[in-house]
């Protein structure tokens, strides 16, 4: 049961993360005009989906990123060209749904061979039927069918590129922006569950007890005050608890605990525990704590948040030195970690989905080709010239920084794999 907690509860942090990143790109196009074809959670074979409005939510299985699909910033992917044969649908004297294939099985429609068509300017089509032309006014939310998939037409206005460069810059920077908020929140929220430690606490207090270890068997619960093991008086010393503990593995322990006004003592033997070295006997020490106020969660996050940027590139910074694969984690390590961490308790795995949430935002904002930072500097570019780079010329930048991505997760992968497997 266990197991299943921890494994839910890491799917849905990476959930809301991902889901909090992609939303900013949502919201901020849709504001902008910009038509969102797909909102997606994850990659790969569809595991659930439903259309709201102009967009399909999708969520599929592989949880390790996702995408707001816009239109105009790959090629459509369904074309008609003149001498092509379609069937319309028209009503209130404008044309709703153009049908590309089954037009034998479409019921109350006109069917012709394509003159001419512009779904993007003038949005008009001008065809012949049985010898007469014909022609018709678009609507501007025009569905073309085809393999019994509807894909919504997208006039230049509601296109990507149509858009002013703030407002394109708007939309791909409030992704990464979306992650900073997320990553402030949790870190308030941490703040609020774990408390401020007291200054000049006078003893040490037991947070988690972990299952099936000694202090769980001896009935040892979170709020004990450990008082002395093996007659040695511990106070506020907690590493002084963690010491004797790491070195007394295999050997009998006495503990005096102090649990409100009951003082009992409980004999303890350390054992390992995975990953770990030396005696452990599962518990987790903590100083006595107060609840925080509303003006010390505001200033700890930004103080969470300034420092754990600064470790984070810290972190590039002696990867670009000294890199190393195993320096590097892919999303095995990152869910092989996290679990460990869910283990720990929701304190614990709130703080680290604030250090996630904060590193993914970060990240998205390096000028690496197909991330976030990129696409920043190009529209940088472009402000400067003021003119856009070749779409042609980008696109082959962000594809060829994708491939590397790729490889590079694969390699990453792999490795982490064989992490595993060998222990």
């Amino acid at each position: 049961m266990e197991m299943v907690q921890v494994v839910f509860l890491t799917v849905l942090m990476f959930f809301v993360i991902v889901t909090v990143h992609e939303w900013g790109h949502y919201y901020f196009a849709k504001r902008a005009g910009i038509l969102v074809r797909e909102f997606a959670i994850g990659f790969g074979p569809k595991l659930f989906s439903y259309k709201r409005g102009e967009t399909q939510f999708t969520l599929r299985l592989l949880p390790f990123g996702g995408y707001a699909r816009m239109a105009g910033e790959d090629p459509e992917l369904v074309e008609i060209h003149p001498g092509q044969t379609v069937a319309i649908r028209v009503k209130d004297g404008e044309v709703k749904k153009i049908y590309l294939d089954q037009l034998d099985n479409r019921k109350n429609v006109i069917r012709g061979e394509v003159e001419f068509i512009d779904l993007t300017e003038s949005l008009k089509i001008r065809f012949d039927v049985d010898g007469e032309i014909q022609q018709y006014p678009v609507h501007p939310q025009a569905m073309l069918v085809s393999k019994s998939q509807e894909t919504q037409i997208a006039p230049r206005d509601r296109q990507f590129a149509s858009k002013t460069v703030g407002q394109r810059a708007m939309s791909i920077f409030a992704g990464p922006l979306m992650n900073f908020i997320l990553a402030f929140v949790l870190f308030g929220i941490h703040l609020q569950m774990a408390g401020i430690p007291l200054d000049n606490p006078t003893y040490v207090q037991i947070g988690e007890v972990s299952k099936g270890m000694p202090a769980a068997e001896a009935n040892l619960k979170k709020g004990d005050i450990v008082d002395t093991i093996d007659g040695v008086k511990i106070g506020a010393d907690y590493e002084k608890m963690i010491d004797l503990t790491s070195k007394s593995k295999g050997k009998p322990m006495q503990w005096t605990i102090r649990r409100g006004e009951e003082v009992f003592n409980v004999t303890l033997t350390p054992r390992t525990m995975e990953g770990q070295e030396g005696g452990k006997v599962g518990i987790t020490p903590q100083l006595p704590t107060r609840k925080a106020g509303f003006g010390e969660t505001f200033t700890g996050a930004g103080t969470a948040m300034v420092d754990t940027t600064k470790i984070i590139f810290q972190g590039f910074g002696q990867l670009i030195k000294q890199f190393n694969m195993d320096d590097i984690g892919g999303p095995v390590r990152t869910f092989e970690v996290t679990g460990q961490i869910a283990k720990q308790g929701i304190v614990q795995l709130t703080y680290w989905a604030a250090i996630l949430s904060l590193y993914l935002g970060i990240f998205n904002l390096l000028p690496i080709p197909a991330m976030d930072g990129s696409r920043l500097v190009f529209l940088g570019v472009e402000a400067v010239r003021g003119k856009p780079i070749d779409p042609s010329r980008e696109g082959m930048v962000h594809f060829v920084g994708f491939a590397m991505l790729f490889l590079l997760m694969i390699a990453v992968t792999y490795n982490d794999i064989l992490r595993l497997i060998n222990g």
